[in-house]
């Protein structure tokens, strides 16, 4: 599909202006350099020459505190705007380098391949599988359907869900590997993200930036009311931090 190259004027919703008291730099600015931390496979070191390139002098951990301070608010106007998911969910996890060990980010896409929700946890087990669906099921509509693959701990999870529903209310679970292929191929745009980080050195530095990225992943997908799949995703961007 051949995008539209249309520019439209990047500006901050006045609404959101107040996150952006005591900082120096633009609002538009800043949320620039976060946006691209999320959208591209880049470093912070990478980042700042850009910056320089473009005539402006920004510390790398002055980025990196743009993106722990701003991302979270990327996510709020993500989900005010999210679309409806599909209730044919997929479920699977992934694995995140922090400090030189696995942490585990569940995700789930639905039958066609949008977002559905996401969560990094320390372990994987029954209480982090517990703790996604009950993240999801909050912010979605419940499925009919969740498929996963042959985790105990999952299936575990889900009869959990399942005892406090009434039984022509109970979500159908199905375990098949075949019909998870569709979430395990989109873990690869996170890992693509998140591979030249060379691992976290912290849970919460991990947790904001993979949101930042899932969260851009969702734009870039159309999964924003009022987006437009035939333009670049950042023009969707603005669009979103305009209204």
């Amino acid at each position: 599909m051949r995008l539209k190259k249309i520019q439209m004027p990047f500006y901050i919703s006045p609404k959101l202006l107040k996150y952006f008291k005591g900082f120096c730099s633009a609002p538009e600015v800043i949320m620039l350099f976060v946006y691209m931390k999320c959208r591209f496979s880049l470093s912070y070191r990478e980042l700042e020459e850009m910056a320089y390139i473009r005539g402006a002098v920004i510390d790398h951990s002055t980025l990196q505190r743009w993106v722990m301070k701003f991302v979270p608010l990327i996510d709020k106007q993500v989900r005010k705007r999210k679309k409806p998911v599909s209730l044919s969910w997929r479920m699977d996890e992934t694995y995140i380098k922090l400090n030189g060990e696995w942490v585990y980010l569940y995700r789930a896409v639905d039958s066609l391949g949008n977002t559905i929700e996401f969560l990094l946890r320390k372990h994987r087990d029954k209480v982090a599988a517990k703790a996604f669906f009950r993240k999801a099921l909050k912010n979605n509509e419940r499925p009919d359907k969740i498929v996963i693959d042959k985790s105990g701990s999952n299936i575990s999870a889900l009869d959990g869900v399942n005892k406090n529903l009434e039984e022509d209310e109970q979500i159908e679970v199905k375990q098949n590997k075949y019909l998870n292929n569709i979430v395990e191929q989109d873990h690869r745009f996170v890992k693509k993200r998140t591979k030249p980080m060379l691992g976290f050195k912290n849970f919460q530095s991990a947790k904001i930036t993979i949101s930042g990225i899932e969260n851009i992943r969702m734009i870039q997908k159309g999964q924003i009311t009022g987006a437009d799949t035939h333009l670049y995703a950042f023009e969707n961007f603005k669009m979103l931090m305009a209204s």
